[in-house]
Formats: structure tokens, sequence, C-alpha cells
């Protein structure tokens, strides 16, 4: 089995999809399958300092960088198509990720054109949604290209149940469900949280409430704004901490959000955090919170999840699992259900703490990457044999 993944990026600045790349990546050559990766250095407003159109060898799979021109996550590479052109046939499938991409589209294309399978991952981009954020430029570039090409995609993964629903309502099949992961090791001991209080001291002797994710329109800042007012308003002592990436410039707009509702002094924003200062902070945190709109399935969630965390998410998240397990509050994406659940887990700290606790638990022993490597691995090899895709595959 000779496997090709793609994905316009892998840097950290463009959050979870990243993430999950580079994650599956290693997941599936760990279990011995010849796998590479093809990708480009973008990365918000710095490139990746990598070795440009050669191979690199990692652990368990080689991949290959190729130069591109790009703004935000608008992003084109000739020489990665060049290549696509010519080497696409040295392997039996292709697995993208994202879509509404013009490497991504032109790749499904170079497939069909090469009799090669191919597999993508819209990574919560076909949601109602982001299907209706600037719908006008999506319309137009789904029906003339994304469409065509993902009706002939030998299969098509979900990260979530309610993705998997909404993917299927827009009339595709050879559908599956294989859920994102966290390393279980990562989350046994986490970070001092003193390594986070050494970097951002005002947030010392606080009730943190921690935001994990990119600073974008999806993700509800506007929201957990006019809701985080009402808490601490309430509860004096809560201090926001804003934790993720400003790839598309959004920063000023977040703070405004903020400033409008009289709590902007009681914010942290601190950038993106990486390793230790990561785990630091979600040590540190005693609520997390994920208000966004819209959704793939939230590398975040998991994270705050796995670190025994009361967390506050909203429908959009795509985890409704999460609120039949009663590890976590599940909340309608508005600012008032996010208000109330937030100062519900503040008003009842036991209870908060238990279902932190069953949060831990559940997303350790269900939601890994060994379990997703094992489960798209079993995809691939139905697809190349020409196997319908059953339920108990994904």
């Amino acid at each position: 089995m000779k496997i090709l993944l793609l994905a316009p990026y892998v840097g950290a600045t463009y959050g979870g999809t990243s993430k999950v790349v580079t994650e599956l990546v290693q997941g599936i050559g760990r279990l011995g399958v010849n796998i590479d990766l093809v990708t480009t250095p973008a990365n918000g407003s710095e490139r990746l300092d990598v070795p440009l159109n050669t191979w690199i060898q990692e652990k368990c799979y080689r991949v290959r960088y190729f130069p591109c021109w790009y703004r935000n996550d608008f992003i084109i590479s000739p020489s990665l198509i060049g290549w696509l052109f010519k080497h696409v046939v040295d392997y039996e499938l292709v697995h993208t990720h994202t879509v509404f991409a013009p490497l991504i589209s032109l790749a499904h294309w170079i497939c069909l054109f090469s009799h090669i399978p191919y597999i993508a991952t819209p990574h919560g981009m076909l949601e109602p949604w982001a299907l209706s954020y600037k719908a006008w430029k999506k319309q137009i570039y789904y029906a003339l290209f994304e469409k065509p090409a993902l009706q002939q995609a030998s299969a098509i993964q979900a990260t979530a149940t309610s993705e998997l629903s909404n993917v299927k309502s827009l009339g595709f099949k050879n559908t599956f469900l294989v859920p994102n992961g966290i390393h279980c090791q990562e989350f046994i001991a986490l970070s001092d949280p003193e390594v986070f209080y050494h970097q951002f001291p005002a947030t010392r002797d606080k009730i943190l409430i921690l935001f994990l994710g990119r600073i974008d329109p999806k993700k509800g800042l506007d929201l957990l704004a006019l809701a985080f007012a009402k808490v601490h308003a309430q509860f004096p002592k809560t201090h926001l901490v804003v934790a993720g990436p400003d790839s598309i410039g959004f920063m000023s707009t977040a703070q405004h959000y903020f400033a409008q509702t009289g709590c902007l002094d009681a914010v942290t924003f601190t950038g993106m955090l990486t390793g230790k200062l990561k785990y630091a902070a979600l040590a540190a945190a005693n609520l997390y919170v994920a208000p966004s709109y819209s959704e793939g399935f939230s590398m975040s969630v998991l994270e705050g999840m796995a670190s025994g965390l009361p967390c506050v998410i909203t429908t959009g998240c795509n985890f409704p699992e999460a609120a039949t397990a009663q590890a976590a509050h599940v909340v309608d994406v508005s600012a008032d259900a996010i208000a109330a659940a937030l100062i519900h887990c503040l008003s009842n700290p036991q209870q908060a703490k238990a279902m932190g606790d069953r949060a831990r638990n559940f997303i350790l022993q269900d939601y890994t990457w060994d379990r997703a490597a094992e489960k798209l691995i079993h995809i691939y090899q139905a697809v190349m044999n020409g196997k319908p895709l059953s339920e108990d595959l994904g």
C-alpha cells in the first residue's frame, strides 16, 4: 500500500487542520503503511523554515514542501501541481485535506485524469455556517469545481456525526466517519501551571476560563465577549484567556468585541500556545469554552476535555456525543446560553469537577490518534479493493 496525503499547509498558524494532517500521517506511518505527505511552507505571516523540493525523511513518513504564493489560506503552488501530474501514478490512493482550495481542486482533477482513487476530508468546510460565510463566492466555486470533484471522490471523510449527516444531505455518497483524536500520554500529567503564570502574570490568582483556537469569525468570539461580560459581572475574579493564532488579521476586531462589552481588562490574548506552555495553560485553567458557530471536529475541544476541564461548547462544535456522555455542557450558539452554562459551572464547582472527570475518561477511552489511523487504513484498503464502505469500517 502506497498512500499520498496532500494538504495546502501544515503550519501551526492554520490551527486544527494542520494538526490533524501531521498526526494522521504519523499514525498511519507507525502502522507500517508507506505514506508520503506533500504540502507547502505557508504559515500565515511567516513561512515555515524548511527545505523545498526535496524529500524530508521523518520517523514514519516522508514529507516534501513546494514553493508557493499565498495570502492567508489562499495558496497557489505551480510546482506542486506539476510534480503531482508526473508522480500521482506512483501512488495507489490520494487523501486530500480541506476544500475550497485551488490546490486541492486541481489535485482532484489530476487524480481523475490519472485514474487514481482519492479520498477527501473537508474539515468542516461543508457545514451550513461555513457554506453561508462569504456565500456568493463559495456558491460559484462550489458549483463549478468543488461539487463535481467531490461527487467523483472514492470516499468523503467526516470527523463528526453531524458533519457526516450534513455531507450526506448535500447528496454525496461513499461517506464515512473517523473522528480526530489525542495522544493519551500527553494528558497523563500536564505541565506545571506556574509556567503559564510566569509568562502571563495577569492570570495569577484568577479563575481562568480558557478559549483555545484561531482568532477567526467562525469561532464565536463576538458571542464570547457578551457571555463573558455577564460572567465577569457575577464572578469578578474570573479572567478569560484567549489563546490562538491570528492568521487572517482578525485580532483587532476580536479585541473590539470585548472592549464594547466593558471587560477587555479581564482578558489576556496570548497568541498561539504550543508545547509545555499550552499544556501549562490547560493545567492553569478552571473552565474551557468553545463558542464556535461551526467546526468540523475541534481539536481544542478534545484537548480541553482530555485535560479534565469542565467544558462549555456550542452545538456548532459538532460533538453531541459529549452531551450524551454528560461530559460537557453542549449549548445553543448564543451568548445567553454560553453565559448560563459558564455561570452554572462556577456556581456548582463539585458538579463541574465531576463533569470534567467524565470528560477526561470519555476522551482518553474513545478518541485517540491510534484508533483514527487504524480506521483510516481499513478505509484505504476498502477503496483500493473496490469494496463498499460499511459502517464498521469507519
